[in-house]
């Protein structure tokens, strides 16, 4: 009896194989910056600017608690996951509605508004910023965090509606027709049927948001700039910054740093498979 052969797998190309030392590379130069900053957080002044490669001689957290008393990470924290909780939210709802209407509905005018949107992304935002703060500050905003928020929504927004369009667009029509056969309005539609057969493009752009706002620090810097206690966490880490070189307090810096880049990384080992199912769904649509 003839034995079946077993398929061969294909050989690794020189191409993949280089492919896989880039991205080997581009970890470690991601993965040891990050890992240095959170184990000199734990180090005195002494061994920061000694062997880089050597680790803490214990783990001191008095330099956590400076930063978060002594320098006030965590008011700015606390600021930030406002600001961000509330802009992030309206940007996807307000986006994800905006998105749906431009890929599902036909009207005058909407590939036109579909293509600013678009052109939204290709505007730097630091050349608006003179006419930004003027408009701000009409509304009576300027220097508060609601104004803020208004700002990252704009901001946002036209990244948000690109991506998502290309989700609800390809959504299957038949589904939307027998919600409106069974007497379901537009937006019970929007809502109980189209919103969560998109749930991986609206966790992947919600996380994308969240990353970008959380990190922004232009904006705040000319539109929160009058009272430390309003400043984000990006304002308090430059602030942090000076002082520790004046100082000569460079744990607390570190220190300040980590409690920066932990929430955000928490978040995204959290969603990680989300964002990757998400991506992957858009870029089959």
């Amino acid at each position: 009896m003839a034995t079946r052969r077993r398929p061969s797998r294909p050989r690794p190309s020189l191409l993949s194989g280089l492919s896989h030392v880039a991205l080997i590379i581009w970890a470690l130069l991601i993965i040891l910056p990050l890992l240095w900053t959170f184990l000199a957080s734990f180090k005195n002044n002494a061994e920061i600017f000694g062997d880089a490669l050597q680790l803490p001689g214990a783990l001191r957290f008095d330099s956590w608690a400076r930063a978060w008393d002594k320098a006030h990470v965590g008011r700015y924290l606390l600021n930030t996951v406002i600001v961000v909780f509330f802009s992030t939210l309206g940007t996807m709802v307000s986006g994800s509605m905006a998105a749906y209407v431009l890929a599902r509905y036909r009207f005058p005018g909407n590939r036109l508004i579909y293509y600013f949107f678009v052109a939204g992304m290709a505007f730097p935002v630091f050349l608006a910023l003179g006419p930004l703060f003027f408009v701000v500050q009409q509304v009576g905003l300027l220097y508060t965090h609601a104004g803020l928020v208004l700002v990252y929504i704009a901001y946002s927004l036209p990244f948000t509606v690109f991506f998502l369009a290309a989700f609800f667009r390809s959504l299957p029509e038949s589904v939307a027709e027998a919600a409106r056969i069974d007497g379901a309005s537009h937006t019970r539609t929007f809502f109980q049927i189209m919103v969560p057969m998109a749930k991986p493009g609206l966790v992947s752009i919600t996380i994308f948001n969240v990353l970008g706002q959380w990190n922004q620090y232009l904006l705040p810097l000319v539109l929160v700039a009058r009272d430390e206690e309003d400043w984000v966490i990006t304002q308090g880490i430059a602030s942090i910054s000076t002082l520790a070189g004046a100082d000569a307090d460079w744990p607390s810096l570190f220190a300040a740093l980590s409690m920066t880049i932990l929430p955000v990384l928490v978040v995204y080992v959290i969603f990680q498979r989300q964002i990757q199912s998400g991506l992957g769904a858009g870029a089959l649509k």
